[in-house]
């Protein structure tokens, strides 16, 4: 033991105990007890703060910040010295006075070994003679609350409770341990920067001390900061050891035969999935709907985002701006700038037409001034970006006229009206309407100026003329070859004439049914729609209507005629009987106001077209109608139907003409728009595959449409002729086709009635 004067005033005793392991024959030394005697000296005040940093009271702003794994790094502990401390033989070891202060309490081992510091207790000196060795030995150990009990006894009672008192506890012989003196934050921060340890020193608020951390301390905190395991020889990802030898096994782990609940569904598992079905059913279990990533990507995609390229196929890229010219040159030559003569040739001309940018000629670059459209034209390139059509079509070379559907040649379609042959003058007005007898001999019109002539087909000749006061607005012949009677529409009277064709026999019984002497009393529903009268001006019946008559038409079996009144409403339509001379109103009610009407030509079928669309009703069901075709029309003008009586072809106002096919859908099956102006009438073959329509453009369009027996097969419409002929003034008014043969006749404004042959 070494011992000398350090001061004069008082005495310091520092105990220190400290283990020691040699490098080369790792022998453990005993603990050192320093003592200073007083000296007479006054100390320096640069000692007196260094004694202080160490022995005073722990303050918190003293301490450095919170440690990080950074903090506890390797290069730390490298920059550390290595000091080797040989002893004495007699155990004693040499310090000089400046160790004693800057490394107060502190002996470094060898082979980087950290030495940990223990402070012994207040006043008292351990009872070991000087100089002489200890045979205990302390042991290794990772940490140091191993090796050194706690110096504070109190247990688990609150330091709270001492806060008020002196000490803050008992040592194991039962003294108090008293408080350290509380240091001022000046003291306490430069003691701080002073000490190179100090950002491993941790204050110790049970016993009211600093522990130095030591290395391997450092180190496991390190270790614990980064996520890994605290002892660096831990492997958390050590191979499996499997504990059972499978090579040499024989048997089985387990004999007992499959149990029966293997095979046989769970019980309580159905009870469970039915709990959890109804829960769902209810709304009690709500599924999170999966999110859709939204469809993003940049619009002017750069060429690296070739995955962007491959998704979109259409993407092209944004068009670049136009190069500057000699032009936008600030010193351009002089045949590139424009004269004043041009330059107020500009001002004339269009804004589009006049050029965007006029050249200049300056001097120097300092000269140049704002451009005064470099914001306009920053705002058109946002445009041009922005309004730029960023779908790239394909344009494939096609020859337009393989788009054309593949139709059969019109000569292969003969034979069909395509040539005027025969032209039937007499009339004086407009010709409304025309109607040919069932045998095609005859040909009866009516006209505006009050004439219903019967004309002969084959040669032109006027055999009969009936005149009216009013405008004649319809005729029809009664489909019954023996029962040549015509109906004629005018105002609201239709009157039925007996044009005294045929045999003897027939003129009977067309006398007999045109007799007014035996005409019934009417029900009280029709008495207000309908009179009975005689005729007497030609000897046959007249029926006075509450309404003007727009459409008539007979019943194949030519007994029954219906009329439509198109300002009747509900009442718009009628069916006249003219064996018993009696009218009835429909069964059913007709929603919309009425413009035409047509018997089914074999089954008891009525259609009724409204301005809209088509109504179907069956005469024997009375009640709603059994279809409805939807026409999709502006207003309908005219209907015919195929004698097959599946297909049904609408004429309209618009120029449009709509062919049903009733079997496939409620919606048209080809919609033909051909002529420009208003439909007035469309007819239908009876034995041809032929069709027609004319309008008041003054032309008639010919069709040929086929319908098969194959329901798998579509009807084949192809167009064949455009007749002209009449005049432009008030166009084609009527037509209709030849019971017999592929011949049109068409009724003119221009009071001409014209015969078209093939």
């Amino acid at each position: 033991m070494t011992k000398k004067k350090k001061g004069a005033n008082e005495d310091k005793i520092i105990e220190t105990k400290s283990k020691t392991v040699s490098g080369k024959s790792q022998k453990q030394k005993k603990p050192v007890e320093i003592e200073l005697k007083p000296v007479e000296e006054s100390l320096k005040e640069e000692d007196l703060l260094q004694e202080s940093g160490t022995d005073s009271d722990y303050d918190g702003d003293s301490l450095p910040e919170s440690l990080d794994s950074d903090d506890f790094d390797s290069d730390f502990f490298d920059s550390e010295y290595d000091g080797t401390q040989e002893g004495t033989e007699d155990g004693d070891v040499e310090f000089s006075e400046d160790d004693v202060l800057e490394h107060e309490g502190s002996i470094d081992n060898v082979d980087d070994e950290e030495s940990e510091q223990v402070e012994s207790d207040n006043g008292e000196e351990d009872g070991s003679d000087e100089g002489s060795e200890r045979d205990e030995a302390v042991e290794e150990s990772d940490s140091s609350e191993d090796e050194v009990p706690s110096r504070n006894t109190v247990g688990d009672v609150p330091l709270e409770w001492y806060k008020d008192e002196k000490h803050i506890g008992y040592d194991i012989t039962g003294k108090k341990i008293t408080k350290k003196e509380k240091q001022d934050k000046l003291d306490s921060f430069l003691a701080t920067m002073d000490d190179s340890k100090n950002w491993r020193k941790i204050y110790d608020e049970y016993n009211d001390e600093e522990v130095e951390l030591t290395k391997e301390e450092c180190n496991l905190m390190r270790r614990i900061l980064k996520g890994e395991a605290p002892h660096a020889d831990f492997d958390p990802y050590a191979p499996y050891v499997d504990w059972f030898k499978w090579d040499d096994s024989i048997h089985p782990l387990s004999s007992a035969p499959e149990p029966k609940r293997r095979f046989i569904p769970s019980k309580w598992e159905a009870k469970k999935v039915l709990k959890l079905v109804r829960a769902i059913r209810k709304g009690l279990i709500k599924f999170d709907k999966p999110e859709e990533e939204p469809n993003v990507y940049l619009l002017w995609g750069d060429d690296s985002t070739s995955d962007q390229k491959s998704k979109h196929l259409t993407y092209i890229p944004p068009p670049k701006l136009k190069l500057p010219g000699h032009d936008e040159s600030y010193n351009p030559s002089l045949e590139y700038i424009p004269t004043e003569e041009e330059k107020a040739s500009y001002e004339l001309m269009y804004e589009e037409d006049r050029p965007k940018f006029i050249p200049k000629r300056f001097t120097s670059l300092r000269s140049i001034p704002a451009y005064e459209n470099a914001l306009k034209e920053s705002f058109e390139r946002c445009l041009d970006l922005y309004l730029c059509p960023r779908v790239r079509k394909k344009r494939i070379n096609i020859d337009p006229e393989s788009l054309k559907p593949k139709l059969p040649s019109r000569k292969d379609l003969r034979p069909y009206p395509n040539s005027c042959y025969l032209e039937y003058k007499g009339h004086t007005g407009a010709v409304t309407t025309i109607s040919t007898d069932s045998s095609g001999e005859w040909i009866a019109s009516g006209s505006t100026d009050g004439s219903v002539r019967m004309w002969e087909v084959e040669t032109g000749r006027c055999l009969k003329v009936w005149q009216f006061d009013e405008a004649i607005m319809c005729v029809a012949w009664n489909p019954l070859s023996r029962l040549p009677v015509l109906a004629v529409a005018m105002g609201r009277d239709l009157f039925f004439l007996n044009t005294e064709l045929g045999t003897d026999e027939e003129q009977e019984i067309t006398k007999e049914r045109l007799h007014s002497g035996n005409i019934p009393e009417p029900e009280a529903s029709v008495a207000a729609i309908v009179t009975w009268l005689p005729d007497e001006l030609y000897g046959g019946i007249k029926i006075r209507h509450f309404k003007s008559i727009s459409s008539i038409d007979w019943h194949r079996k030519g007994d029954y005629l219906s009329t439509v009144m198109a300002s009747g409403e509900t009442r718009g339509v009628v069916l006249h009987q003219l064996s018993k001379q009696k009218t009835q109103r429909l069964p059913f009610k007709i929603r919309g106001l009425p413009v035409c009407t047509l018997f089914h030509p074999s089954l008891s079928y009525f259609f009724v077209a409204t301005r809209k669309d088509v109504r179907v009703y069956n005469l024997l069901k009375p009640g709603e109608a059994t279809k409805k075709l939807e026409t999709g029309l502006r207003e309908i003008s005219s209907m015919a139907i195929h004698p097959g009586g599946d297909n049904l072809i609408v004429g309209s106002k618009e120029g449009k003409m709509c062919w049903f096919d009733m079997d496939l859908s409620s919606k048209p099956y080809k919609t033909l728009k051909n002529h420009p102006k208003d439909i007035t009438n469309v007819a239908v073959h009876r034995s041809y595959p032929l069709f027609a329509s004319c309008s008041e453009d003054s032309t008639a369009y010919v069709f040929h449409g086929m319908v098969y027996n194959d329901l798998n097969q579509n009807p084949l419409i192809v167009p064949l002729e455009i007749l002209r002929g009449h005049s432009s003034k008030g166009g084609v008014l009527d037509c209709k086709f030849h019971p017999r043969q592929p011949w049109l006749f068409t009724a003119g404004a221009d009071s001409i009635i014209k015969l078209y042959c093939h």
